[in-house]
């Protein structure tokens, strides 16, 4: 019997009581309250009701695709809660849900990745430990920490491990991680930073107190009556007790963590240092015998605390851009429920509109997107107009006008009126989504300077406690009663942090400087490379040129009908996304001669394009592509501009002869790389009057012609054997291969795909100065780099040895640690401003 039938009176209480429920603002699973009214939902009997937690949306919609909705129709008690995201290690499967891991996990063909926020890490040694543990775990291809940013970044085969094996192993070695998401960064942010200033906030009054009573025992201690001075001892001894157990929690937990794992972190000198003052000023206070040092822990607690709170601040600054970019896509969107047949305004505002998680679109939706809303996916407008803010993504300020036809990526803000937008591409695959998977694989690989620092900073800290007890040994054979302060100064004085913090916050500042810049740096040793780079090699068109050709004549061999050439040689070029095959379909549709229909097209990279129009086997391309097929008139005298012949076989039909201009900041560019001592070179596939032209304009004496993907490929070859350094610029589809053989390589402006894919930087913004600026910052952030490890060095190698012979005190030990690592982090904070377009070696 069908339960409906058997309870009416439990149905329609139960659905008044669902009513009731939404009206509450309660999650209409499990009926908790719903903190964040619109940002989960699931369309259950008809309409769209509200959820509490990912999980709940996630069980709900699970539900509902098992055709099983109707129990929620019939229950008669809400349903119980899942653990709300992120889950406790009891509840790490639910990441491993298909209705859950969507959001979080990329497919990279059989392998999947996901970026990962990490919680509890405390120094370069951190890393280390997380990224040894993850490589070791079966199927784990990639496992990559940036401790400036917190993020991780995860790459694994599914048929051997799972994401939620993957962050119950972490788990397991004291740490937190779970799939990154935008507003949970933000509330840990938040909470961590609540937590810090609490903890501070107890050591400062601590500390202060402790200070008062420790004052006269260094003033005039033999004034102060025995009774008195044990007295204050016990004060001091229960002033420290917070201050140790819950401001200096940090640094035991972090410890506790490191032994655990086998690891050697910052925190367990720092917590030897802490526990042997404390302990030994505990015995003395009981006793009645000895120092106390209860002022010195106190401070070191201070002192380390402020150093740290004042670190995480820097490094947040560091990575707020790349938090930006994640935190923008919006989680839900305004989706026409019934497209109506007429896309007018009028019947697009009279459609029904529904709001749907930005998950859940598909290319061919239709979904509107109101005044200062941010566009959820990659879309093209079908009715009304607006200004675009596009700032997120090329750096550029002012709003662009787009209207009906123009396409918008995912990511920018309407900063006019509403509009609507046809999706071309699901909320994974939009332009700022694949900026966020570009900025995860420059994490992912680390500079060959910044592994060798962390594994200096892990060896370091062994070392630290070998020296220390090598130094206590020799003190207490000198002058035992100096033996505990003097260790303590050792361990405390030395900054391994330092040396640890020195690269990733240089590169974290210098990417986030150029990502607001319109600058993409997708590879993790660009910077570095870019900085030692000697030679600049550019293509031509799209890259100096301005990549709109147009076509200043047609040039008919047979026939005398130049609109029907143009017709099918536009036909051939729809099939690619070559500029002059591009101006071909532009011009054809501006004269009236819409595109025929081709088959079969293929595209020669370098050459041309052939394929079946109107059943007749055509090429367009290259004088020589054409050449192979029929023979070609004498060159003309006007050789100067760009060639493209379409030809059947055995027979000359047309040639088109288009025209580019060039880049309007092209020659600043160029002047500005020559004038830091760069060698440029101009690469070109295209004929050598138009190469020449461009050359001989912007000065560059190192050109080439008709130079084929493999030309260029063996061209950087040949430059690399010389021993030369070599930074490749290009945009095309034939760029690819030479810009992935480059040392180090850029995209410009509108590249393509797969350009963007093999190069190691991206120009966001249609810019090809921003090129000088890219060049300019990766030499300054080398040179802060090596700054900031050539002072990490030096203070440790004066700090450690003058904290060993006595002559440092415990307080200026603390002090000394905690500028070292602010001094580093600070240094670094300079890439985020200043004139980067300024050339320095």
């Amino acid at each position: 019997m069908n339960p409906k039938q058997a309870n009416p009176v439990l149905q329609a209480v139960t659905a008044g009581s669902a009513i009731t429920l939404e009206q509450a603002n309660t999650c209409f699973h499990c009926s908790l309250p719903v903190e964040q009214v619109g940002r989960w939902s699931t369309t259950i009997l008809g309409r769209a009701r509200p959820m509490c937690c990912a999980g709940c949306e996630a069980v709900s919609q699970a539900i509902v695709d098992a055709g099983m909705q109707d129990y929620y129709a019939n229950r008669s008690a809400p349903a119980s809660a899942p653990a709300q995201l992120p889950p406790g290690l009891e509840n790490l499967a639910l990441f491993d849900e298909p209705e859950v891991s969507t959001r979080y996990v990329r497919s990279d063909g059989e392998m999947l990745s996901a970026t990962l926020l990490m919680d509890g890490l405390r120094c370069g040694a951190c890393v280390w430990l997380i990224e040894r543990t993850l490589a070791a775990q079966p199927g784990v291809k990639q496992a990559s920490v940036n401790f400036a940013t917190e993020r991780a970044v995860l790459r694994w085969d599914p048929r051997l491990t799972s994401l939620s094996t993957l962050l119950g192993r972490i788990a397991q070695i004291g740490y937190r991680a779970q799939p990154f998401d935008a507003q949970r960064r933000e509330e840990q942010l938040a909470r961590g930073s609540r937590q810090l200033v609490r903890r501070l906030f107890v050591a400062g009054i601590g500390m202060m107190q402790v200070m008062m009573y420790a004052l006269p025992g260094y003033t005039d201690s033999e004034s102060v009556e025995p009774e008195f001075a044990a007295l204050m001892r016990w004060a001091s001894l229960l002033l420290t007790l917070p201050v140790v157990l819950y401001s200096g929690r940090p640094f035991l937990d972090g410890a506790l963590r490191d032994l655990r794992a086998r690891s050697l972190g910052m925190d367990v000198p720092v917590t030897i240092g802490i526990l042997a003052a404390f302990v030994a000023s505990v015995h003395a206070t009981v006793t009645g015998r000895g120092e106390v040092y209860f002022d010195s822990v106190t401070m070191f607690v201070f002192l380390l605390l402020a150093a740290r709170y004042l670190e995480w601040v820097a490094r947040r600054r560091a990575s707020r851009a790349v938090d930006a970019m994640a935190a923008a896509m919006p989680e839900t969107v305004s989706r026409i429920a019934a497209i109506p047949p007429d896309l007018s305004e009028q019947s697009l505002a009279e459609a029904t509109i529904e709001q749907v998680p930005a998950a859940r679109i598909i290319c061919g939706d239709l979904i509107r997107v109101g005044t200062g809303e941010r566009f959820a996916v990659d879309g093209v407008i079908v009715a009304a107009s607006t200004q675009v803010d596009q700032s997120l993504l090329t750096g550029e300020s002012r709003p662009i006008p787009r209207g009906e036809g123009d396409e918008i990526a995912g990511g920018s803000v309407n900063a006019g009126n509403p509009v609507w937008l046809r999706a071309t591409r699901v909320s994974t695959e939009s332009t700022l989504s694949t900026i966020e998977r570009l900025i995860d694989r420059a994490a992912i690989d680390r500079p060959a300077i910044a592994l060798a620092a962390d594994r200096v900073a892990t060896w370091f800290v062994l070392a630290l406690l070998m020296l220390t007890a090598a130094v206590a040994l020799a003190w207490a054979e000198l002058d035992p009663q100096r033996v505990l302060p003097i260790s303590i100064a050792v361990l405390v004085v030395s900054c391994p942090c330092a040396l640890s913090l020195a690269t990733p916050a240089a590169l974290a500042a210098a990417t986030g400087a150029l990502t607001r810049r319109g600058v993409l740096v997708t590879s993790g040793r660009a910077l570095e490379t870019i900085a030692a780079c000697t030679d600049v090699v550019f293509d031509k068109t799209g890259t100096l040129t301005q990549g709109q050709a147009r076509v200043a004549r047609i040039d008919c061999v047979a026939g005398d009908d130049p609109l029907h050439w143009l017709s099918l040689a536009a036909a051939l070029g729809s099939g690619s996304s070559h500029p002059l095959a591009q101006a071909l379909v532009a011009s054809a549709r501006e004269r009236g001669a819409p595109p025929a229909a081709a088959v079969h097209i293929q595209s020669i990279p370098g050459h041309g394009i052939q394929g079946e129009v109107q059943a007749i086997a055509l090429r367009l391309g290259s004088r020589e592509f054409a050449a192979q097929w029929s023979p070609l008139p004498a060159p003309a005298v006007d050789e100067d501009n760009s060639q493209v012949w379409l030809v059947a076989q055995g027979k000359a039909l047309a040639r088109f002869t288009l025209e580019d201009t060039i880049r309007n900041d092209a020659a600043g560019t160029v002047q500005a790389l020559a004038d830091a001592g760069l060698q440029i070179h101009l690469l070109s596939g295209d004929q050598p009057g138009p190469v020449f032209a461009i050359a001989t304009e912007l000065a560059i004496d190192m050109h080439r012609a008709q130079a084929t993907p493999a030309d260029k490929i063996a061209y950087v070859r040949d430059l690399q054997a010389r021993g030369r350094k070599v930074l490749m610029i290009g945009d095309g589809i034939n760029d690819a291969p030479v810009l992935a053989a480059a040392d180090a390589s850029v995209a410009v402006g509108n590249a393509t795909a797969l350009a963007r894919i093999a190069a190691d930087t991206v120009l966001l913004a249609d810019s090809l100065s921003l090129v000088a600026s890219l060049v300019a910052l990766a030499r300054r952030c080398r040179r802060i780099i090596r700054q900031n490890l050539a002072w990490a060095a030096a203070y440790n190698a004066v700090a450690i040895p003058a904290a060993a012979l006595g002559l440092v005190p415990a307080w200026a030990a603390a002090l000394g640690m905690s500028g070292s690592s602010l001094l580093v982090v600070g240094n670094a904070l300079r890439l985020r401003v200043g004139r980067h377009a300024r050339m320095q070696g």
